[in-house]
């Protein structure tokens, strides 16, 4: 039996690269049996590149990295909006880009996407403290503050850091389904899935301790899926009423309450579409969603494609 095929991934270190920046796509995407990845760390030149933050890479290759990638990260680096990537890496990144290679840039590595041209006139973010200064740099880019992450087909910015963790499971769901990307969250101890759209800045007038109780409760939900739900149960869970768990819960995950329940049953049903054999009747049941005509209904509405496509599409071979 032949081997599986490798995604091929190359994280590109700039000059002043953050570490958590580098270091995330190159830990989601790290080759192991349940990931089908290869991963190369490359620069404009192999060799030594000077991070930020204290830290220093030496990368065994340059830029012939991303004419072999199929996906290309740019992490991002200190002091973006002072001067423009060299103009070798802008062209080897069009040029990965033309021959259809996926583009993402985590916090401000949306800066050196921009210098290519290939934001213009779409929704990008960068991390917060530089999304004005990237609207001022690039003005026909339209730079979203808002949000985590952005996905526009072949081109995909985040925010700060910890979204570059948000971006990196919504692409590993995409290639390879949910049940992957959960997977992949649980070795990471990260949140399997938080809204793009969620805001990216929370501000600290909000009490840790309810955040907890609030991630609590969404724990407990999930582990209850295929039982009643409601807006009065999740709030009685966290000991708050209907109206304040509403409002924190918009702020924690981008969801109201019964969205975020909503999208976790349709989660639970991927997951159980990919790795059994149980009929859409059965996992309707299962998941919370009653009737195998609701599950149909709301995964063509969340996710534009019919169980049965999904399965054919993800399902593990024998």
């Amino acid at each position: 039996m032949s081997a599986p095929h490798l995604r091929r991934v190359a994280v590109l270190v700039s000059e002043g690269a953050k570490p958590l920046d580098v270091g995330i796509p190159a830990q989601v995407f790290t080759t192991r049996a349940s990931m089908p990845y290869e991963v190369r760390v490359c620069g404009a030149a192999p060799g030594p590149v000077t991070g930020g933050d204290g830290l220093s890479y030496h990368v065994a290759q340059g830029l012939e990295a991303l004419e072999w990638a199929d996906t290309v990260f740019v992490p991002g680096y200190r002091f973006p909006d002072r001067e423009d990537p060299p103009r070798a890496v802008v062209e080897a990144l069009l040029a990965a880009h033309h021959r259809g290679a996926r583009l993402a840039a985590i916090s401000t590595g949306a800066f050196t996407l921009a210098a290519t041209g290939l934001l213009d006139g779409r929704r990008a973010t960068t991390h917060w403290h530089y999304t004005k200064a990237l609207a001022a740099k690039h003005p026909s880019v339209r730079v979203d503050e808002n949000v985590l992450f952005v996905d526009e087909g072949g081109v995909l910015t985040s925010a700060g850091a910890a979204s570059g963790i948000d971006l990196c499971l919504h692409i590993l769901r995409g290639d390879l389904g949910v049940a992957a990307s959960n997977h992949a969250a649980r070795r990471l101890v990260a949140a399997p899935y938080r809204s793009g759209g969620q805001a990216q800045y929370v501000p600290r007038s909000v009490p840790e301790q309810l955040g907890e109780r609030f991630a609590a409760t969404r724990e407990w939900a999930l582990r209850r899926l295929g039982e009643p739900l409601t807006l009065g149960t999740l709030a009685g869970h966290a000991a708050v009423s209907p109206r304040t768990f509403s409002r924190r819960f918009v702020e924690d995950t981008g969801y109201t309450p019964m969205q975020w329940v909503m999208r976790a049953r349709i989660d639970a049903a991927r997951e159980l579409l990919e790795r059994s054999q149980l009929g859409v009747e059965q996992i309707a049941a299962d998941v919370g969603l009653g009737t195998g005509a609701n599950l149909r209904l709301h995964f063509q509405r969340i996710l534009g494609t019919t169980p049965s496509e999904y399965r054919r599409t993800f399902a593990r071979g024998e």
